[in-house]
């Protein structure tokens, strides 16, 4: 007799994953790309510290807004959503049981036993099944607005904090190749690590996200040194 056994997948983190990438992905690559900004113009190590700390504070609150209203904004659309669903099958169960059936069937179930589990799942919870299986919403996937929030604010500080932590160890002289090099290493990082956690293969998203990494900060500093040689 096989046993059944409890079945954990990976999609079951794409909500928070996708905001904890998304945040320390940011961090790492405004904040590092501000540092260099500022340092290829000349400025002081203290000032570079300083536009450092103030890229960290601004873009986490940033984010943590930015999380919040769009994920928001998703969350509205699926409540009303819902709203509309739940009126619909006030208003006439039989088209909505006979709707549910004709999506089973689409998925190449036979209509008989279409018709018969669309009438026991909404006999069990008739607003449920439409929501997972005609709108696309469940428990997974639906939208959580403070969760993605507070997740983006805090990977956004701590990748911010990578580039931050190089300033203070190298010497002014080298803060430029230090902090690239390092801010290289921590994306590849990520982005190891972002493959993993979500169970994908490792080699395109660290050649993604280190290439375009590489992209912005030598763009801000090419930037900042043609700004510090104007001015």
């Amino acid at each position: 007799m096989r046993h059944l056994h409890k079945e954990s997948h990976l999609v079951e983190r794409i909500g928070w994953l996708r905001a904890a990438v998304l945040g320390a992905n940011d961090g790492i690559i405004s904040t590092a790309s501000l540092i260099l900004g500022v340092a290829a113009a000349g400025a002081t190590k203290s000032d570079i510290l300083l536009a450092g700390v103030a890229g960290l504070v601004a873009g986490a609150m940033s984010m943590a807004a930015g999380e919040y209203v769009s994920v928001s904004s998703q969350s509205d659309t699926e409540r009303a959503d819902l709203a509309r669903e739940k009126g619909e099958l006030a208003e006439d169960p039989e088209f909505e049981k006979e709707e549910l059936a004709q999506i089973y069937v689409g998925r190449g179930v036979e209509i008989g036993v279409a018709r018969q589990v669309a009438q026991q799942l909404m006999a069990k919870d008739a607003l449920g099944a439409h929501a997972r299986d005609e709108l696309g919403i469940s428990e997974i996937t639906s939208a959580r607005p403070v969760q993605a929030a507070l997740t983006s604010a805090a990977t956004f500080s701590a990748g911010a904090a990578a580039p931050l932590a190089l300033v203070l160890l190298s010497p002014s002289s080298f803060i430029i190749p230090v902090v690239s090099g390092g801010s290289l290493v921590s994306l590849a990082l990520l982005g190891l690590l972002g493959a993993r956690t979500g169970g994908a293969e490792v080699f395109k998203p660290i050649v993604r996200v280190t290439f375009l990494g590489a992209l912005a900060m030598a763009l801000t500093a090419g930037i900042g040194a043609i700004v510090g040689t104007v001015v």
